[in-house]
């Protein structure tokens, strides 16, 4: 793989590092600015949303601008934001600072997905997409634990600092070693009515929205239901990202030979365990067991259909990236909200059940067809 895909997804580690990392953070925020769980639950939404407004319109906006204008502009804002974050006492400003991240970052994604499957051989996209989403799962390894660490010991706002310092190194990389040349025009007319590359995005929306519905409270689940200490979440929180890490490595070679198969066997396993975990949560050893399987199972599907999106909208790459992106976190807003719902009714366990449900909503809609086709774009 080409070196400037690490630097891509060093990138992709910042920002995901700053989306993920309020999972430890929430309570301590919650406390701080004088919100409940639930309500600090909407920060990641809010990130979410942001996301899914900007990852098709800049898409479409920057789709003739030269690459490494489009993430360096994108990628600065994103800094910046985060020192403001930082810098806030008010949960309104804080909210805000998320969507504009959220929209920096969603622009930034879309493009540099493009850069990186355009950058390989045509048959080999599973393994760039992997390959840049490595960011995203190391984050979870390292950078979301050690955000929970900072927040416990420094306060939650050393974690928003860290991130905007992370993030000046990428800057530095990509200034040096991105192609300026142009992405290519994108066509929304073209690609958004693609039956298949539809549901694609529909399955992705519902698999990711399950994952940031049990992983967005998994720091009350695991001290509430499951009864660990506090001073385990961080490592709680790096084993579900070890497990995330091995489930993209795996899947981006599975994914270039476009199985649809192996996507309704993982995900058929991925819904048995969230019903596994919601039924065992208040035993310590399956929860750190079930830990481990649903952050590599989450990932490994979820990945796998972003890269079966990519190859679906091949002809216009920017606004395939730019339209995964999005329904990525449709779900990823989406599944905090219905978490938090699910909180008031049922408890800590209630977000389990909304991921098994979720989980399963996918696997009737993909059960049903071709997900992953051979043929042309689209």
């Amino acid at each position: 793989m080409p070196f400037v895909l690490y630097l891509l997804s060093l990138a992709v580690f910042a920002q995901a590092t700053s989306e993920f990392m309020l999972s430890g953070l929430g309570p301590d925020i919650a406390r701080d600015l004088g919100v409940s769980i639930p309500a600090a639950g909407w920060l990641t939404s809010a990130f979410a949303l942001g996301m899914v407004v900007g990852a098709p319109a800049i898409a479409v906006l920057g789709a003739r601008w030269p690459r490494r204008r489009t993430l360096l502009a994108t990628l600065t804002v994103f800094l910046a934001v985060h020192v403001v974050g930082a810098l806030t006492s008010s949960f309104a400003v804080l909210l805000t600072t998320r969507v504009l991240a959220a929209f920096a970052n969603a622009g930034f994604l879309a493009i540099a997905l493009a850069t990186a499957t355009g950058l390989v051989r045509p048959d080999a996209k599973g393994r760039a997409t992997s390959v840049l989403l490595g960011g995203t799962t190391l984050a979870c390894i390292v950078g979301v634990p050690a955000g929970a660490v900072l927040g416990r010991y420094l306060g939650w706002r050393s974690a928003f600092w860290a991130v905007a310092l992370i993030s000046l190194p990428a800057l530095i990389g990509i200034l040096r070693s991105v192609p300026t040349r142009a992405t290519g025009q994108a066509s929304p007319a073209r690609i958004s009515i693609r039956p298949r590359l539809a549901v694609l995005l529909l399955l992705g929306a519902l698999v990711n929205g399950a994952t940031f519905c049990s992983f967005t409270y998994l720091s009350p689940v695991l001290t509430e239901v499951t009864g660990i200490g506090v001073g385990w979440v961080p490592p709680m929180l790096a084993l579900f990202g070890l497990g995330a890490f091995a489930g993209v490595t795996v899947a981006g070679r599975y994914a270039d030979k476009r199985d649809h198969r192996l996507v309704l066997v993982a995900g058929g396993i991925l819904l048995l365990g969230w019903c596994a975990f919601a039924l065992t949560a208040a035993y310590v050893v399956p929860s750190v067991v079930l830990v481990l399987v649903q952050g590599a199972l989450s990932f490994a599907v979820g990945s796998t259909l972003i890269a079966y999106a990519l190859y679906a909208g091949s002809e216009y790459p920017v606004l395939s990236g730019g339209l995964a992106t999005a329904a990525l976190n449709v779900g990823a807003a989406a599944g905090p909200v219905l978490g938090g719902l699910a909180i008031g009714v049922s408890g800590f366990r209630g977000p389990l059940w909304v991921s098994a449900t979720l989980v399963g909503a996918a696997l009737l809609v993909g059960g049903s067809i071709r997900i992953a086709g051979r043929e042309g774009p689209g």
